[in-house]
C-alpha cells in the first residue's frame, strides 16, 4: 500500500476546523488526486478544549505549533497560525529546515519573508503551497502559475478584499456612511474589531505583491506598493460615481509601465460596463490582461472557513501527489528584480472632488490652474448648495459646494501639483477628494 501524507495542522480556527471536515467528507477524492491517502496526523492550537465542531481528540495534540512542525510524524505542515512573524515564521522555518512540505494560507508571512522562505525551501528540498494566501477559492495562484506560459502579462488588477467591497457595496446601494457599514460589517464577522488591516488597503497590498511576483516574475517587493484605503470614500462619491457611469472599487493593481512595474493599492472608479464592477458584497474579483487571452477575470468568494480550507486541501493534494514548484514560479534566482515605477509617474484618468465656497470666479480659477499643469478636463459638475437658489437670484449662496472634475490622462505628479496650487489660492474649503479611475 502507497505510504499515506501524514499532515500536521498548526492553527484550528475557522479554516483548520474546514479543512479537517474537507479532508474526511472528500477523503477518497483526495486520495486518487494526490494518487495516495492523505492521513491528518496531529494539530496544534491554544486552547485544547475548546469546541470546533470536529473531533480532534484522535490526532496527535502538540501545546507548541513549533514542535507539531518538527515532529517525524508529519511530512506537511498546514501553517494557519497567521501573522507576517512570531511563532507562524518559526513554524515555516522549522518545517523548511528539515525538508518538510508546507501549505500556508498567510499572505503577510509571505510578503514579508516569501524571497528567504523560497530560497530555503529550494536549498533543503521542500516546498510551500499557497493557493489560500489570495482571493480564498478562487485558484489565481495556480492559474498565473500554471495556465498562462504562453502568455506575457501586461496588467492584473483586482477586489481582493471582501470587507472593502462588502461596505462599498452596502454604501451605494443603501446611501450609508462609511461608518454605518462598517459597524454592520463588524457584527456580522465581516470586519476586524480593529478593521484597519482591511479598510486601509494593507490586506490588498500583501496580497498583490504575491501576485505581482508570479505575474511578472519578479522578486516580491511589498515596499514598493502605494497604499491608500477606503475610510475616505463618502455617499456623494458613490453618488458622483454612478452619475458618471462609474463604481468605486478598492482595487489592487499591478502594471508593466515604461519606468517599471507600478503597484498600487488605492479606491478606483471603473466603468459600470466593466466584469469587475458587477462583483458586490464580500466576493474577490481578478482581471489578468495578457498577449494571448486578453482578458481573463475570476470571480469567487474571497474568505471563509470552507473558501479557504477549499483551496488548502487542493495544495495537500498537490503535495501529496508531489507536484511541487518553486514558490514564485522560478528559483529566487531567476526572479528579476523590476525597478519601481514611482507613484509620481502613474498616468491616467482622475476622479477629483473639490469643496469651494460658491462665489463667482472660483470654477475658474480652478480650471486654470489645472491648464496650468497641462491637465485636461474631460468634464466639470457643479452641485449647488440647497441654500443657492433661496438666498441669491444668481443661484450663488457663499456656502461651500462640490466642484466635480474628471481628467483626461495626466501624472500624478501633476494632478498634485495643480491640488497644491488650488489651496493655496484659497479656493477650496476643504482637503480635496481624488480617486483614480482604471479604464477597460
Amino acid at each position: 500500500m502507497t505510504r499515506p501524507l501524514k499532515v500536521g495542522i498548526a492553527g484550528l480556527g475557522t479554516v483548520g476546523a474546514s479543512v479537517i471536515r474537507i479532508l474526511e467528507r472528500r477523503n477518497e477524492t483526495v486520495a486518487q488526486r494526490g494518487g495516495r491517502p492523505v492521513e491528518v496526523a496531529a494539530v496544534s492550537a491554544r486552547d485544547r478544549s475548546k469546541d470546533r465542531g470536529v473531533d480532534v481528540s484522535r490526532f496527535t495534540w502538540f501545546d507548541d505549533p513549533v514542535d507539531l512542525a518538527r515532529s517525524a510524524d508529519v511530512d506537511c505542515v498546514v501553517e494557519l497560525v497567521g501573522g507576517a512573524d512570531g511563532t507562524a515564521l518559526e513554524v515555516v522555518r522549522t518545517a523548511l529546515m528539515q525538508g518538510k512540505h508546507v501549505v500556508t494560507a498567510n499572505k503577510a508571512l509571505l510578503a514579508k519573508h516569501g524571497l528567504d522562505l523560497a530560497q530555503l525551501a529550494e536549498d533543503k528540498g521542500g516546498s510551500i503551497a499557497f493557493e489560500a494566501s489570495v482571493a480564498g477559492g478562487i485558484p489565481i495562484i495556480k492559474t498565473l502559475r500554471e495556465a498562462l506560459p504562453g502568455n506575457r502579462v501586461s496588467r492584473l488588477y483586482g477586489i481582493l478584499n471582501g470587507t472593502c467591497n462588502y461596505i462599498l457595496s452596502r454604501m451605494e446601494l443603501e446611501g450609508l456612511t462609511f461608518q454605518e457599514c462598517l459597524k454592520d460589517a463588524q457584527r456580522l464577522g465581516y470586519a476586524e474589531a480593529d478593521p484597519t488591516f482591511d479598510v486601509e488597503g494593507f490586506d490588498t497590498a500583501h496580497k498583490l505583491a504575491i501576485l505581482t511576483s508570479l505575474a511578472f516574475g519578479t522578486r516580491i517587493d511589498a515596499e514598493a506598493i502605494y497604499v491608500e484605503g477606503i475610510s475616505s470614500i463618502t455617499p456623494l462619491d458613490l453618488a458622483m460615481a454612478k452619475e458618471l457611469g462609474f463604481r468605486i472599487k478598492l482595487l489592487g493593481v499591478a502594471e508593466r509601465t515604461e519606468t517599471g512595474i507600478e503597484q498600487r493599492v488605492h479606491p478606483t472608479m471603473v466603468p459600470k460596463s466593466s466584469s469587475i464592477a458587477q462583483v458586490m458584497g464580500v466576493t474577490n474579483a481578478i482581471t489578468i490582461d495578457a498577449d494571448a487571452v486578453r482578458e481573463l477575470t475570476l470571480i469567487g468568494p474571497g474568505a471563509g472557513g470552507d473558501a479557504t480550507a477549499s483551496a488548502v486541501v487542493a495544495d495537500i493534494a498537490d503535495v501529496a501527489a508531489g507536484l511541487v514548484q518553486p514558490l514564485f514560479g522560478k528559483s529566487v534566482d531567476q526572479l528579476e528584480g523590476a525597478p519601481r515605477a514611482p507613484m509620481q509617474r502613474h498616468e491616467g484618468g482622475y476622479y477629483i472632488r473639490l469643496t469651494v465656497h460658491d462665489r463667482p470666479g472660483v470654477a475658474a480659477g480652478v480650471a486654470t490652474r489645472m491648464a496650468e499643469a497641462d491637465i485636461s478636463l474631460e468634464s466639470i459638475l457643479q452641485k449647488r448648495s440647497e441654500l443657492a437658489a433661496t438666498q441669491d437670484p444668481h443661484g450663488r449662496s457663499g456656502a461651500p459646494v462640490s466642484l466635480v472634475l474628471i481628467t483626461y490622462a495626466a501624472t500624478e505628479a501633476s494632478i498634485r501639483s495643480a491640488l497644491e496650487k488650488i489651496s493655496g489660492d484659497g479656493l477650496i474649503a476643504e482637503p480635496p477628494q481624488v480617486i483614480r479611475i482604471e479604464r477597460d
